[in-house]
């Protein structure tokens, strides 16, 4: 196992370099001048230049580059063109709100998914299978932005229960993780179901049935360990796009978290931002993988890595 991590940790640094590169290239493909939008718009062209000279833009896009891929090696994401302040302090200080809340999220989602495609799989083709499958092609149609304004204005608006914007206190969490839990809950329950489908049929299931096993203990103790194998793998794909993917759900809720300041980094075309936050993204989906990749070997004991 520790050759097997060391190996995988050593392959993610080309997939970086080809991340970062592709990243600068298109940031800096994005329509606008950052210099006039840094300098003002009421700056003069002798102004906007010497911005520009200040901040690098004048160089030729190699040398640009390389100087930024020196200063990330050595940690340093550069400074944002929007509030002068390092990019690592913008990112820390969005970061939690936005794990906090994707964790939030995925916590339920994942409960409720894996129940409700469990339950379906178990009673296949008859009402609870149904009724849950049509609530998970409901969950994946229905946009995001739409439910959240939609609970916004139920429990929000009308009701006056839950508080429609911040990150103060748990109360907080509820409309928005609902809001981007739904989805998730949505495909974990058609991804469970097919799962277990496939691995209900096998001849060790029958076979444990044909042993007088109860129920629960033929979907808990045979069929639910090697169905989660292809359900993990999911729930990590997910738990990446919650993490990288809220931009939607922080812009309707004003949450205070990195997509939000994705957002506002795009709209003053802060490439240190811009670039920082997109390379954290593909890092996480980076290291997500192979945590999933770990995880295959505690769920089933037979895998081996080499």
């Amino acid at each position: 196992m520790p050759s097997y991590l060391l190996k995988r940790l050593l392959g993610m640094l080309p997939t970086l370099m080809i991340v970062v590169l592709v990243v600068f290239l298109f940031v800096h493909m994005m329509p606008g001048d950052p210099a006039r939008l840094a300098a003002g718009p009421d700056a003069n062209l002798e102004t906007v230049e010497l911005v520009r000279k200040q901040l690098g833009l004048d160089r030729p896009l190699p040398e640009q580059f390389l100087t930024y891929v020196l200063n990330l090696a050595q940690g340093n994401m550069g400074v944002s063109l929007r509030t002068k302040l390092p990019v690592t302090t913008e990112i820390s200080t969005r970061f939690m709100p936005t794990m906090l809340l994707t964790l939030t999220s995925m916590a339920w989602s994942v409960v409720l998914g894996m129940l409700v495609g469990i339950m379906s799989a178990v009673f296949r083709n008859r009402w609870p299978d149904r009724a849950g499958m049509t609530a998970a092609v409901s969950g994946i149609s229905f946009p995001n932005f739409a439910l959240g304004m939609l609970l916004m204005q139920i429990f929000s608006v009308n009701l006056g229960w839950l508080p429609t914007v911040g990150a103060d206190s748990w109360r907080h969490y509820i409309l928005p993780s609902i809001t981007l839990g739904t989805a998730v809950a949505a495909v974990m329950a058609r991804f469970t179901r097919s799962s277990f489908i496939d691995v209900i049929h096998e001849d060790y299931v029958r076979t444990a049935r044909a042993k007088g096993a109860s129920e629960p203990s033929v979907v808990g103790h045979h069929a639910l360990r090697n169905a989660l194998i292809p359900v993990v793998t999911m729930m990590g794909l997910q738990f990446g796009f919650l993490l990288g993917g809220s931009i939607v759900v922080e812009t309707v809720f004003n949450w205070p978290g990195l997509g939000r300041l994705l957002v506002d980094a795009v709209n003053m075309r802060d490439y240190p931002v811009i670039q920082g936050l997109v390379l954290l993204f593909s890092l996480e989906f980076i290291l997500i993988n192979l945590i999933v990749d770990v995880l295959y070997g505690l769920i089933n004991p037979t895998i081996r890595y080499k």
